[in-house]
Protein backbone atom coordinates (compact mmCIF):
# COMPACT_ATOMS: atom_id res chain seq x y z
CA UNK A 1 0.00 0.00 0.00
CA UNK A 2 2.91 2.12 0.83
CA UNK A 3 4.42 1.54 -2.67
CA UNK A 4 1.54 2.50 -4.53
CA UNK A 5 1.12 5.78 -2.40
CA UNK A 6 4.22 7.25 -3.76
CA UNK A 7 4.04 5.86 -7.06
CA UNK A 8 0.59 7.69 -7.39
CA UNK A 9 2.04 11.05 -5.61
CA UNK A 10 5.02 10.67 -8.22
CA UNK A 11 2.53 10.68 -11.13
CA UNK A 12 0.70 13.56 -10.11
CA UNK A 13 4.07 15.25 -10.06
CA UNK A 14 4.79 14.68 -13.24
CA UNK A 15 1.52 15.46 -14.39
CA UNK A 16 1.54 18.80 -12.60
CA UNK A 17 5.00 19.74 -14.09
CA UNK A 18 4.08 18.91 -18.17
CA UNK A 19 0.81 20.83 -17.73
CA UNK A 20 2.90 23.46 -16.51
CA UNK A 21 5.42 23.20 -19.10
CA UNK A 22 2.39 23.16 -21.76
CA UNK A 23 1.25 26.21 -20.28
CA UNK A 24 4.31 28.74 -20.74
CA UNK A 25 4.64 27.09 -24.07
CA UNK A 26 1.30 28.47 -25.38
CA UNK A 27 1.76 31.88 -24.21
CA UNK A 28 2.59 34.23 -27.51
CA UNK A 29 5.35 36.17 -27.33
CA UNK A 30 4.92 40.04 -26.58
CA UNK A 31 4.81 41.74 -30.33
CA UNK A 32 7.15 44.52 -31.24
CA UNK A 33 6.31 47.61 -33.36
CA UNK A 34 6.04 46.45 -37.38
CA UNK A 35 8.62 47.84 -39.09
CA UNK A 36 8.35 49.80 -42.25
CA UNK A 37 10.27 51.32 -44.74
CA UNK A 38 9.91 54.87 -46.22
CA UNK A 39 10.80 57.94 -48.46
CA UNK A 40 11.33 60.84 -47.46
CA UNK A 41 9.58 64.03 -50.32
CA UNK A 42 11.75 66.75 -51.67
CA UNK A 43 10.50 69.52 -54.43
CA UNK A 44 12.96 69.30 -57.42
CA UNK A 45 11.99 70.51 -61.19
CA UNK A 46 9.97 68.35 -62.66
CA UNK A 47 9.48 68.14 -66.78
CA UNK A 48 5.62 68.13 -67.32
CA UNK A 49 5.22 65.85 -70.12
CA UNK A 50 2.33 65.07 -72.64
CA UNK A 51 2.19 61.87 -75.21
CA UNK A 52 0.57 62.63 -78.36
CA UNK A 53 -0.41 60.52 -81.12
CA UNK A 54 0.60 61.85 -85.05
CA UNK A 55 1.71 60.82 -88.40
CA UNK A 56 4.93 61.50 -90.20
CA UNK A 57 4.88 63.40 -93.32
CA UNK A 58 8.04 64.20 -95.82
CA UNK A 59 9.75 67.20 -95.26
CA UNK A 60 9.48 67.83 -98.88
CA UNK A 61 6.93 66.92 -101.30
CA UNK A 62 7.41 67.40 -104.80
CA UNK A 63 5.59 65.82 -107.69
CA UNK A 64 6.83 65.88 -111.24
CA UNK A 65 4.97 66.83 -113.95
CA UNK A 66 5.40 67.43 -117.96
CA UNK A 67 5.63 70.75 -118.99
CA UNK A 68 6.10 70.08 -122.12
CA UNK A 69 4.07 67.53 -124.77
CA UNK A 70 5.53 64.20 -125.45
CA UNK A 71 5.89 60.75 -125.92
CA UNK A 72 7.61 59.27 -123.05
CA UNK A 73 11.09 57.66 -124.59
CA UNK A 74 12.82 56.29 -121.83
CA UNK A 75 12.68 56.24 -117.86
CA UNK A 76 16.04 57.06 -116.13
CA UNK A 77 15.56 56.00 -113.08
CA UNK A 78 14.71 53.39 -110.72
CA UNK A 79 11.11 52.90 -108.38
CA UNK A 80 12.10 53.75 -104.79
CA UNK A 81 15.76 55.06 -105.05
CA UNK A 82 17.47 58.12 -103.83
CA UNK A 83 17.82 60.67 -106.33
CA UNK A 84 19.46 64.42 -106.56
CA UNK A 85 18.26 67.67 -107.42
CA UNK A 86 18.65 68.22 -111.06
CA UNK A 87 19.54 64.00 -112.11
CA UNK A 88 16.84 63.40 -115.01
CA UNK A 89 13.79 61.14 -114.45
CA UNK A 90 11.93 60.84 -117.87
CA UNK A 91 13.31 61.40 -121.72
CA UNK A 92 10.81 62.78 -123.81
CA UNK A 93 10.80 62.42 -127.60
CA UNK A 94 12.16 65.60 -128.42
CA UNK A 95 12.72 65.50 -132.16
CA UNK A 96 10.14 68.35 -132.68
CA UNK A 97 12.09 70.62 -130.32
CA UNK A 98 15.39 70.16 -131.32
CA UNK A 99 14.12 71.19 -135.08
CA UNK A 100 12.43 74.08 -133.67
CA UNK A 101 15.84 74.58 -131.61
CA UNK A 102 18.03 74.12 -134.54
CA UNK A 103 15.59 76.43 -136.68
CA UNK A 104 16.36 79.27 -133.80
CA UNK A 105 19.92 78.51 -134.11
CA UNK A 106 20.04 79.35 -138.14
CA UNK A 107 18.08 82.25 -137.96
CA UNK A 108 20.66 83.80 -135.47
CA UNK A 109 23.79 83.25 -137.21
CA UNK A 110 21.60 84.74 -140.57
CA UNK A 111 20.56 87.78 -138.00
CA UNK A 112 24.05 87.79 -137.54
CA UNK A 113 25.76 88.10 -140.87
CA UNK A 114 23.23 90.41 -141.82
CA UNK A 115 24.64 92.64 -138.71
CA UNK A 116 27.90 92.33 -139.81
CA UNK A 117 26.51 93.60 -143.57
CA UNK A 118 24.68 96.67 -141.52
CA UNK A 119 27.91 97.63 -139.23
CA UNK A 120 30.33 97.43 -142.53
CA UNK A 121 28.04 99.73 -144.71
CA UNK A 122 27.53 102.17 -141.22
CA UNK A 123 31.37 103.25 -141.18
CA UNK A 124 31.85 103.00 -144.83
CA UNK A 125 28.83 105.67 -145.25
CA UNK A 126 30.57 107.89 -141.93
CA UNK A 127 33.65 107.87 -144.22
CA UNK A 128 31.95 109.11 -147.40
CA UNK A 129 29.60 111.73 -145.73
CA UNK A 130 32.63 113.64 -144.20
CA UNK A 131 34.36 114.52 -147.61
CA UNK A 132 30.40 114.98 -149.29
CA UNK A 133 31.03 111.59 -151.42
CA UNK A 134 27.52 110.49 -150.19
CA UNK A 135 24.61 112.51 -149.60
CA UNK A 136 23.40 113.01 -145.49
CA UNK A 137 20.39 111.25 -145.80
CA UNK A 138 22.32 108.26 -147.32
CA UNK A 139 24.45 108.03 -144.22
CA UNK A 140 21.38 107.98 -141.98
CA UNK A 141 19.90 104.92 -143.72
CA UNK A 142 22.52 102.89 -142.87
CA UNK A 143 22.67 103.78 -139.74
CA UNK A 144 19.60 102.99 -139.20
CA UNK A 145 20.26 99.47 -141.00
CA UNK A 146 22.73 98.84 -138.43
CA UNK A 147 20.10 99.26 -135.27
CA UNK A 148 17.88 97.45 -136.78
CA UNK A 149 20.24 94.33 -137.65
CA UNK A 150 21.05 94.61 -134.03
CA UNK A 151 17.44 94.22 -132.91
CA UNK A 152 17.29 91.28 -135.45
CA UNK A 153 20.44 89.80 -133.56
CA UNK A 154 18.02 90.20 -130.05
CA UNK A 155 15.18 88.86 -131.44
CA UNK A 156 16.92 85.77 -132.66
CA UNK A 157 18.86 85.26 -129.72
CA UNK A 158 15.67 85.37 -127.17
CA UNK A 159 14.30 82.57 -129.98
CA UNK A 160 16.98 80.54 -129.53
CA UNK A 161 16.80 80.65 -125.54
CA UNK A 162 13.14 79.66 -125.54
CA UNK A 163 13.65 76.60 -128.10
CA UNK A 164 16.45 75.63 -125.88
CA UNK A 165 14.22 76.04 -122.58
CA UNK A 166 11.65 74.19 -124.47
CA UNK A 167 14.11 71.56 -125.75
CA UNK A 168 15.39 70.84 -121.89
CA UNK A 169 11.84 70.63 -120.78
CA UNK A 170 11.71 67.25 -123.12
CA UNK A 171 14.14 65.58 -120.28
CA UNK A 172 11.98 66.07 -116.68
CA UNK A 173 14.59 66.73 -114.01
CA UNK A 174 14.06 66.27 -110.10
CA UNK A 175 13.50 68.93 -108.43
CA UNK A 176 14.34 68.17 -105.38
CA UNK A 177 17.10 65.59 -103.63
CA UNK A 178 15.24 62.86 -102.23
CA UNK A 179 13.27 59.22 -102.64
CA UNK A 180 11.39 58.69 -105.85
CA UNK A 181 8.49 56.76 -105.83
CA UNK A 182 6.42 54.83 -108.21
CA UNK A 183 6.23 55.76 -111.77
CA UNK A 184 2.77 56.53 -112.82
CA UNK A 185 3.37 55.90 -116.53
CA UNK A 186 5.91 54.00 -118.95
CA UNK A 187 7.59 54.33 -122.17
CA UNK A 188 5.58 55.26 -125.12
CA UNK A 189 2.57 56.59 -122.83
CA UNK A 190 1.74 60.25 -124.19
CA UNK A 191 2.00 63.02 -121.80
CA UNK A 192 0.99 67.13 -121.72
CA UNK A 193 2.23 69.97 -120.46
CA UNK A 194 -1.09 71.15 -118.73
CA UNK A 195 -1.64 66.98 -117.08
CA UNK A 196 -2.65 67.19 -113.39
CA UNK A 197 -1.67 63.83 -112.80
CA UNK A 198 1.97 63.59 -111.32
CA UNK A 199 4.26 61.30 -113.44
CA UNK A 200 5.98 60.24 -110.18
CA UNK A 201 6.80 61.54 -106.30
CA UNK A 202 9.98 62.61 -104.88
CA UNK A 203 9.86 63.17 -100.97
CA UNK A 204 12.74 64.16 -99.03
CA UNK A 205 12.80 62.55 -95.66
CA UNK A 206 15.86 63.44 -94.04
CA UNK A 207 14.96 65.37 -91.93
CA UNK A 208 10.65 64.43 -91.27
CA UNK A 209 8.30 65.80 -89.98
CA UNK A 210 5.35 64.33 -87.13
CA UNK A 211 2.70 65.74 -86.97
CA UNK A 212 0.24 65.44 -83.77
CA UNK A 213 -2.55 67.47 -82.73
CA UNK A 214 -2.91 68.85 -78.60
CA UNK A 215 -5.91 69.23 -77.14
CA UNK A 216 -6.74 73.00 -76.96
CA UNK A 217 -8.42 72.60 -73.12
CA UNK A 218 -4.84 70.96 -72.30
CA UNK A 219 -3.13 74.37 -73.28
CA UNK A 220 -5.59 76.09 -71.56
CA UNK A 221 -4.85 74.05 -68.23
CA UNK A 222 -1.25 74.45 -68.99
CA UNK A 223 -1.56 78.01 -69.01
CA UNK A 224 -3.41 78.61 -66.21
CA UNK A 225 -0.69 76.77 -64.26
CA UNK A 226 1.51 78.73 -65.99
CA UNK A 227 -0.25 82.19 -64.00
CA UNK A 228 -0.70 79.93 -60.94
CA UNK A 229 1.94 77.71 -60.02
CA UNK A 230 6.17 78.35 -60.60
CA UNK A 231 5.92 76.97 -63.66
CA UNK A 232 8.41 77.36 -66.83
CA UNK A 233 8.01 77.54 -70.24
CA UNK A 234 9.58 73.91 -71.88
CA UNK A 235 10.62 75.44 -75.43
CA UNK A 236 13.65 74.07 -76.61
CA UNK A 237 13.50 70.83 -75.19
CA UNK A 238 14.17 67.43 -77.63
CA UNK A 239 11.01 65.41 -78.01
CA UNK A 240 11.16 61.55 -78.00
CA UNK A 241 9.41 59.62 -80.52
CA UNK A 242 8.33 56.50 -79.60
CA UNK A 243 7.44 54.15 -82.71
CA UNK A 244 4.53 51.89 -82.75
CA UNK A 245 6.00 49.21 -80.94
CA UNK A 246 6.49 51.42 -78.41
CA UNK A 247 10.23 51.70 -78.27
CA UNK A 248 12.24 54.89 -78.28
CA UNK A 249 13.76 56.35 -81.89
CA UNK A 250 16.95 56.50 -81.39
CA UNK A 251 17.01 60.48 -82.22
CA UNK A 252 15.38 63.31 -80.53
CA UNK A 253 13.02 65.75 -82.29
CA UNK A 254 12.77 69.76 -82.26
CA UNK A 255 9.04 71.28 -81.84
CA UNK A 256 9.18 73.83 -84.42
CA UNK A 257 5.14 74.65 -85.23
CA UNK A 258 2.15 75.20 -83.25
CA UNK A 259 -0.74 76.27 -84.78
CA UNK A 260 -2.40 79.46 -83.79
CA UNK A 261 -6.34 78.31 -84.57
CA UNK A 262 -8.53 75.50 -83.05
CA UNK A 263 -9.84 72.93 -85.45
CA UNK A 264 -13.37 73.59 -84.91
CA UNK A 265 -14.28 69.88 -85.39
CA UNK A 266 -11.85 68.85 -83.39
CA UNK A 267 -11.06 71.25 -80.44
CA UNK A 268 -7.59 70.95 -81.10
CA UNK A 269 -4.41 72.09 -82.38
CA UNK A 270 -1.65 70.80 -84.70
CA UNK A 271 1.99 70.69 -83.74
CA UNK A 272 4.63 69.98 -85.95
CA UNK A 273 7.98 68.10 -84.61
CA UNK A 274 11.32 68.21 -86.75
CA UNK A 275 13.21 64.53 -86.27
CA UNK A 276 16.41 63.54 -88.06
CA UNK A 277 16.10 60.41 -90.43
CA UNK A 278 18.82 59.56 -91.83
CA UNK A 279 18.34 55.85 -91.99
CA UNK A 280 15.04 56.29 -93.57
CA UNK A 281 13.65 54.62 -90.86
CA UNK A 282 10.79 56.51 -90.51
CA UNK A 283 8.58 56.66 -93.63
CA UNK A 284 5.98 58.96 -94.74
CA UNK A 285 2.26 57.76 -92.80
CA UNK A 286 3.70 56.29 -89.92
CA UNK A 287 2.10 56.23 -86.93
CA UNK A 288 4.03 57.54 -83.98
CA UNK A 289 3.98 58.77 -80.42
CA UNK A 290 5.86 62.28 -79.47
CA UNK A 291 6.67 62.96 -75.81
CA UNK A 292 6.32 66.36 -76.06
CA UNK A 293 7.48 68.20 -73.04
CA UNK A 294 5.09 71.33 -72.05
CA UNK A 295 6.73 73.07 -69.14
CA UNK A 296 8.97 72.79 -66.20
CA UNK A 297 7.39 72.77 -62.53
CA UNK A 298 10.19 74.27 -60.36
CA UNK A 299 9.04 72.78 -57.31
CA UNK A 300 7.35 69.40 -58.32
CA UNK A 301 6.85 66.59 -55.68
CA UNK A 302 7.32 63.28 -56.89
CA UNK A 303 5.80 59.85 -55.01
CA UNK A 304 6.53 56.18 -55.63
CA UNK A 305 3.54 54.71 -57.27
CA UNK A 306 3.75 51.65 -55.00
CA UNK A 307 3.19 54.33 -52.24
CA UNK A 308 -0.24 55.43 -53.69
CA UNK A 309 -3.13 52.84 -53.19
CA UNK A 310 -6.72 53.58 -54.36
CA UNK A 311 -10.13 53.04 -53.29
CA UNK A 312 -12.91 51.44 -55.12
CA UNK A 313 -14.26 55.06 -56.47
CA UNK A 314 -10.42 55.78 -57.76
CA UNK A 315 -9.56 58.64 -54.91
CA UNK A 316 -5.82 57.93 -54.17
CA UNK A 317 -4.26 57.97 -50.78
CA UNK A 318 -0.81 57.40 -48.64
CA UNK A 319 0.22 56.49 -45.65
CA UNK A 320 2.25 58.98 -44.06
CA UNK A 321 4.59 57.90 -40.85
CA UNK A 322 4.17 61.16 -38.52
CA UNK A 323 6.71 62.73 -36.28
CA UNK A 324 5.98 60.92 -32.77
CA UNK A 325 5.82 57.48 -35.35
CA UNK A 326 2.58 56.81 -35.97
CA UNK A 327 1.05 55.98 -39.14
CA UNK A 328 -1.49 59.00 -40.85
CA UNK A 329 -3.57 58.23 -43.82
CA UNK A 330 -3.47 60.99 -46.21
CA UNK A 331 -6.07 61.51 -49.33
CA UNK A 332 -3.40 62.96 -52.04
CA UNK A 333 -4.51 64.52 -55.46
CA UNK A 334 -1.81 62.70 -58.71
CA UNK A 335 -1.50 65.01 -61.56
CA UNK A 336 0.24 62.51 -63.92
CA UNK A 337 2.71 59.80 -64.02
CA UNK A 338 6.09 60.42 -64.65
CA UNK A 339 8.02 57.49 -65.56
CA UNK A 340 7.58 55.09 -62.31
CA UNK A 341 5.99 57.67 -59.74
CA UNK A 342 3.48 60.31 -59.68
CA UNK A 343 3.36 63.90 -59.60
CA UNK A 344 1.16 64.59 -56.40
CA UNK A 345 -0.50 68.19 -56.37
CA UNK A 346 -2.21 67.80 -53.05
CA UNK A 347 -2.15 65.77 -49.72
CA UNK A 348 1.38 65.58 -49.24
CA UNK A 349 4.73 68.31 -48.83
CA UNK A 350 8.07 68.42 -48.84
CA UNK A 351 9.98 66.26 -45.60
CA UNK A 352 7.11 64.02 -45.32
CA UNK A 353 7.42 60.24 -44.79
CA UNK A 354 5.44 58.16 -47.29
CA UNK A 355 5.46 54.77 -46.68
CA UNK A 356 6.68 52.17 -49.55
CA UNK A 357 7.46 48.56 -47.80
CA UNK A 358 5.33 47.25 -44.98
CA UNK A 359 2.08 48.76 -46.00
CA UNK A 360 0.32 45.53 -45.64
CA UNK A 361 1.27 45.37 -41.92
CA UNK A 362 0.13 48.97 -40.81
CA UNK A 363 -3.33 50.68 -40.18
CA UNK A 364 -3.68 54.19 -39.47
CA UNK A 365 -3.31 55.16 -35.77
CA UNK A 366 -0.83 52.12 -35.64
CA UNK A 367 2.70 52.75 -34.18
CA UNK A 368 5.65 51.78 -36.51
CA UNK A 369 9.50 51.45 -36.70
CA UNK A 370 11.12 52.81 -39.33
CA UNK A 371 14.07 50.64 -40.59
CA UNK A 372 15.35 51.84 -44.15
CA UNK A 373 14.60 55.57 -45.64
CA UNK A 374 14.84 55.97 -49.21
CA UNK A 375 14.97 58.85 -51.70
CA UNK A 376 12.11 59.14 -54.82
CA UNK A 377 14.58 56.85 -56.91
CA UNK A 378 14.76 54.16 -53.75
CA UNK A 379 18.50 55.19 -53.24
CA UNK A 380 19.23 54.72 -49.40
CA UNK A 381 18.67 58.32 -48.42
CA UNK A 382 21.61 60.94 -47.57
CA UNK A 383 21.42 64.50 -46.38
CA UNK A 384 19.53 66.90 -47.96
CA UNK A 385 20.98 68.67 -51.28
CA UNK A 386 21.79 72.35 -50.39
CA UNK A 387 18.83 74.73 -51.48
CA UNK A 388 16.35 71.85 -51.29
CA UNK A 389 13.06 72.76 -49.88
CA UNK A 390 12.18 70.09 -47.11
CA UNK A 391 9.21 72.22 -45.32
CA UNK A 392 6.33 70.45 -43.79
CA UNK A 393 4.21 73.03 -45.42
CA UNK A 394 1.14 71.21 -46.93
CA UNK A 395 0.63 72.09 -50.60
CA UNK A 396 -2.17 73.59 -51.96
Amino acid sequence: MLRNSRTATLFAAIVLLALGACGRQASPPPQGKPAVTVVTLRTQPVTLTRELPGRTTAYVVAEVRPQVTGIVKERLFTEGSQVEEGEALYQLDDATYRAAYNSARASLARAEARLEVARLDAERASGLVKINAVSKQDYENAVAELSQAKADVGVAEAQVASTEVTLGYARIKSPIDGRVGKSAVTRGALVTGDQSAPLTTVQQLDPIYVDVTQSAGELLQLRQAFARDAVQSADGLPVTILLEDGTAYEHQGQLTFSDVAVDPMTGSLALRIVVPNPDHLLMPGMYVRAVVSNAVLEKGLLVPQQAIARDPKGNATALVVTADGTVEQRAVATRQAIGDQWLVSEGLAAGDRVIVEGLQKVRPGAAVEVTATLDAAGAPAGPPPAGTDTSGSKQQ
